[in-house]
């Protein structure tokens, strides 16, 4: 599968976009992109720019023309415009009636290809099928799911005079060591360090950045669904990202920066929930705590027990898992805490005048 490193660059930074459209405006058009909104570039219009969607429908009228890549993630992606660049689309179905000079990518959907189709590249699908016309054109391979692998034939036991052919009986394998090195007491403590770690840097964080982390929670809590969506976006598409930044060379660095973003939304998300958490502990015992103090006992109380959850065998995990999901996501939402989430409009402070 040929796929151009951009098509992906441009899916990683719908991560870190604004939640609202944001595209250049006049003649010249600019990149697109748009987070839980539906696109359409009308007839005879040209868009010079890539275009990314995530959790909306694009539509490509006829006589539309875009010099760009084309990124759709959880919605269709309907093509009766010419299209210059490649497209690529996870989670939804494709439908083309024009011309696409590039590759076309489905992860996830299917690809149905009309008779006045043309594909000037390879056609590839992970998890779903193409269905082609028979006046459409292709002049790439179509690949459809990964391509199966080639086991080798086992070589023949070789012809050994006034021995019977009969392969040796391998040898038995010794019994595997078992190195069970599981220490409930340690681990416990190492719950409690990593516990009070982040707490401590809750308090600190409140401190500067309380307007973002209440932003933060405030998407985490009306709009759980979405931001758990956001999370698991950012855990599937995140690596494959920084996996094809590094096979790049050139962009290992921006590689490097966005692992370690990863985790400075894991905190920032965990300290946001955390604080929640506080506030609403305090207003169960009917107490006032000051919201550095509420922050730290809340972000305290919630890394603890899903420390001590997770170490529970097996299943312990997905707790840890799905908390984090609700951080990663409600963080992404928010771009940090600097905006409120899609959908949510933040009143501003009610100002309460001065006594008489």
């Amino acid at each position: 599968m040929k796929i151009k490193p951009l098509t992906f660059i441009l899916l990683l930074a719908l991560l870190f976009v604004p939640t609202a459209s944001v595209h250049a405006q006049g003649p010249n058009g600019g990149d697109v992109f748009l987070l839980g909104q539906n696109y359409t570039v009308g007839s005879n219009e040209t868009l010079a720019g890539s275009l990314a969607v995530v959790g909306g429908n694009v539509t490509i009228e006829e006589g539309a023309i875009v010099n760009g890549d084309v990124a759709v993630i959880g919605g269709n992606l309907a093509i009766n415009g010419d299209i210059n660049g490649d497209v690529a689309i996870i989670g939804g179905n494709l439908t083309l009636s024009a011309e696409i000079d590039g590759d076309i990518a489905v992860i996830g959907g299917q690809a149905v290809l009309t008779d006045t189709a043309v594909v000037d590249g390879d056609v590839t699908t992970i998890g779903g099928q193409v269905e082609k016309e028979p006046g459409a054109k292709i002049s790439g391979n179509i690949t459809n799911n990964a391509p199966p692998v080639d086991i080798p034939d086992i070589p023949a036991v070789p012809n050994i005079p006034n021995v019977p052919n009969v392969p040796d009986v391998p040898n038995v394998p010794g019994t595997p060591d078992f190195n069970l090195n599981f220490n409930p007491l340690w681990d416990a403590i190492n719950v409690v360090w990593r516990a009070l770690a982040v707490a401590a840097i809750g308090m600190l964080l409140t401190l500067f950045l309380q307007p973002q982390l209440e932003r933060v929670s405030d998407a985490i809590t009306q709009q759980p669904i979405l931001s758990g969506s956001f999370g698991l976006l950012a855990a599937v598409v995140t690596p494959l990202a920084i996996l094809i930044m590094v096979v790049t060379l050139i962009l290992i660095p921006v590689a490097l920066v966005v692992a370690m973003l990863v985790p400075l939304a894991w905190l920032f998300g965990m300290v946001a929930l955390g604080q929640e958490v506080g506030e609403r502990f305090t207003k169960a015992i009917n107490q006032t705590w000051s919201p550095v103090l509420a922050t730290g006992f809340g972000t305290l109380l919630l890394v603890l027990v899903t420390g001590f959850v997770g170490l529970i065998p097996c299943i312990g995990w997905l707790l840890a898992f799905i908390v984090a999901l609700f951080a990663v996501g409600g963080v992404v939402m928010t771009w940090f805490g600097t905006r409120a989430a899609p959908g949510r409009i933040i009143p501003p402070p009610v100002e309460v005048p001065p006594a008489s």
